[in-house]
């Protein structure tokens, strides 16, 4: 593992920051050699992703030795499956189904020193009708899967999202004051934030005891991908103040998604540095000196 070389911030990389066509020693290692410090898995909705979490012990001791040759870590998890499959949604099969495939994840991260798995803030399909039923259902199945996580010692973060029941950590908030569990956190998106035109200030502020780790990326209105850092909306610098102020110390993601038939290293060894200019910029830096 590195020694926080990024001026004091445990920064990652994104997975599909890097082209899906190279094997993960490969990725790892341009990882570390674009200067991140870990990177965070992708289970998204495709089925290659998913039947991840159905490895044998061969291939994930394969993944792990590529993690602890290259040195560095895997210390989160992506988990969009749930936008396929709402642990939510009204439709039993799929509700069944992505209760199985949060648990699956959950078992996944523990086998994989995972420490951190990214539950998306979705109870329903983007053309399902979120109710108060489908809310019910997403906390009764968050607060089963949180037990198999606690006991596991893997925290689940919510992430804030593009649709309005998720769209805020203010509404995320309620599932984490309901349970009061250390293994239950959000894992704030800047970038989504300002897309869905929140006040990304005041909500890092009120949700400042109980962010397990930050997404860092740009946006603008109503779109939350590829867009190139300094082209969007999101207001770095002011992003970077606010977690100074909440005394912010856990890790950080750079999201990005490469083109599959472009070399994307460049790119991505590009926008660390751009961010940690923004941090300078801001006067953040994580460290603390204890005398």
């Amino acid at each position: 593992m590195r020694n926080l070389l990024n001026n004091g911030v445990f920064l990652g990389l994104y997975e599909k920051a890097l082209p899906a066509s190279i094997d993960w020693e490969q990725r790892l290692e341009l990882a570390g050699t674009a200067g991140f410090d870990f990177m965070e898995i992708s289970i998204d909705e495709s089925e290659e992703k998913i039947e991840r979490l159905k490895w044998d012990k061969v291939k994930k001791k394969k993944l792990w030795e590529a993690s602890a040759q290259a040195g560095i870590p895997l210390i989160s998890m992506c988990l969009s499956a749930n936008r396929r499959f709402p642990i939510g949604s009204s439709h039993r099969n799929i509700q069944q189904r992505g209760v199985e495939i949060l648990t699956d994840a959950i078992y996944f991260a523990s086998e994989l020193g995972i420490r951190i798995v990214q539950v998306a803030g979705y109870d329903t399909l983007i053309d399902e009708e979120s109710t108060e039923e489908t809310r019910k259902s997403f906390g009764k199945n968050l607060k089963k899967a949180l037990q198999t996580a606690s006991s596991l010692g893997v925290m689940l973060a919510l992430e804030n999202i593009d649709v309005e029941f998720g769209k805020s950590l203010d509404n995320l908030m309620k599932y984490v004051k309901e349970n009061n569990s250390p293994w239950l956190n959000l894992y704030p998106d800047i970038g989504n934030l300002a897309a869905m035109n929140m006040d990304v200030i005041s909500q890092l502020r009120s949700a400042r005891s109980r962010i397990a780790a930050i997404h860092v990326k740009d946006t603008i209105k109503n779109v939350v991908r590829r867009i190139p850092y300094g082209g969007g909306i999101v207001d770095f610098i002011s992003v970077f103040e606010e977690l100074k102020r909440i005394s912010f110390c856990g890790p950080m993601l750079l999201e990005m998604w490469a083109d599959e038939d472009n070399d994307n290293f460049e790119k991505v060894k590009n926008a660390r540095l751009w961010v940690l200019n923004q941090m300078e910029k801001a006067g953040y830096s994580p460290v603390y000196n204890i005398e």
